[in-house]
């Protein structure tokens, strides 16, 4: 089996609309949950997001791209230029046909839908924009990447809700590892902070209410009551270790294990002893070659709902066994809010540099605890302390698990 790293990493968040600023925002803490800007919340139910903060487009694109591309694939070429830039990669001294791209989004064009829809309703729908169907389908955030970087190699997008980020990484992950491409973009991207994604979540009472951004998005603590819509997108240049060793490249870390299976139980609902979420944790540990005890680290998918974080803390349980006591669990989506199918993608990133600098990220705002969510999940503060292994959780509607495990290089 060939071993595969990580060598350029890129983001634009809730937290900072770089990788430096993100992972600053990350170690500081930083709650990136504030009212909605992108419109008129008066009279809705909910008013708070995890938006990207003073946004410009025109600081990161022309003006074709501007007027061409949805706001999901803005996010997806803003970081991924900034992770091939970090890679150091050199197409000239490259083949092509050997690099790939997977990036996830969970829904693609939604804002551009609503503001098209409007436009048909308002002057006939022969009248939308021409370059409305090629803005909205979800995998043309993979598909502008590819053009922009020049990548002939797999171009796909994986589509499995809340768990597609970190399915893009395993992909990729597992296409290096077998000798399909030297080297994959992948990660995941979204925008859907609009009236009727917020809507639709809002009806289905998946989001949270409230006005306190500090009592928002609350994994794991007792009061959590729905999760916090988020936007933004997290790339990785995944590589063939000896590959990136040739041309000296920086390695953050190893990809080591990947699992990815299915609830195959409910639309919404995890199952409730997480037994599916723990067989796929107990994959990746497998294909890695390690044991729960080597675990420093999971980055949950800690969505702050009642079902989801209480049956992933049933999940580690199962999983890990007696070392559930041990692992230091936490939720970064209590700073960045949910990315549905990016937030994989992010905290891959998140989880990547985690391991790079021996660093645990905190659950902030915690509060009540949970005696149905008893681990370490490093309320408040995070943690200096030597990360060897750690795993990364993503579970998506429709019953989709993945897992991911990186290693110290």
């Amino acid at each position: 089996m060939r071993r595969v790293v990580i060598t350029g990493l890129g983001a634009i968040s809730p937290l900072g609309k770089t990788l430096q600023e993100t992972w600053e925002g990350i170690q500081a803490g930083k709650c990136g949950i504030g009212p909605i800007t992108a419109y008129e919340t008066a009279g809705r139910k909910v008013t708070l997001a995890a938006e990207v903060k003073d946004f410009s487009p025109q600081e990161h694109l022309d003006k074709r791209e501007i007027r061409t591309l949805d706001r999901f694939s803005w996010f997806a070429l803003i970081a991924a230029r900034e992770a091939f830039a970090d890679s150091g990669l050199d197409m000239e001294q490259e083949a092509a046909s050997r690099c790939g791209v997977i990036v996830s989004s969970g829904i693609g064009g939604l804002g551009t839908i609503e503001i098209e829809d409007g436009k048909g309703r308002d002057k006939g729908y022969d009248r939308v924009s021409p370059y409305f169907i090629p803005m909205v389908i979800t995998n043309m955030a993979a598909g502008n990447i590819a053009i922009d970087t020049g990548f002939q190699g797999i171009c796909s997008c994986v589509v499995t809700a809340c768990a597609g980020g970190t399915n893009a990484i395993g992909d990729a992950f597992h296409r290096i590892r077998f000798g399909m491409e030297e080297v994959i973009l992948c990660g995941g991207s979204e925008a859907a902070i609009t009236p009727l994604g917020i809507g639709g979540f809002t009806s289905m009472k998946a989001l949270h209410m409230g006005t306190d951004p500090n009592r928002a998005s609350i994994p794991f603590d007792k009061e959590r009551s729905g999760f916090v819509m988020g936007e933004g997108a997290g790339m990785l240049i995944l590589e063939e270790y000896e590959h990136a060793r040739r041309r000296g490249a920086q390695i953050y870390c190893e990809v080591v294990g990947y699992g990815a299976n299915c609830d195959a139980n409910h639309i919404t609902a995890p199952l409730e002893d997480g037994a599916g979420a723990a067989r796929c944790m107990e994959l990746a540990m497998k294909e890695a070659g390690i044991s729960p005890e080597q675990v420093a680290y999971i980055n949950a998918h800690g969505t702050s709902t009642p079902l989801n974080d209480r049956g992933e803390t049933r999940a580690v349980k199962l999983a890990f066994g007696e070392a559930a006591k041990k692992v230091m669990i936490s939720s970064t989506k209590s700073m960045t809010g949910h990315l549905l199918g990016a937030s994989g993608a992010l905290e891959g990133v998140i989880t990547a540099l985690s391991v790079k600098n021996d660093y645990i990220p905190a659950t902030i705002n915690y509060r009540q605890p949970d005696e149905e969510c008893d681990l370490d999940i490093v309320p408040g503060q995070g943690r200096n302390h030597t990360v060897n292994y750690a795993m990364s959780n993503s579970l998506g509607f429709g019953g989709h698990n993945a897992t991911i495990i990186f290693k110290k290089a």
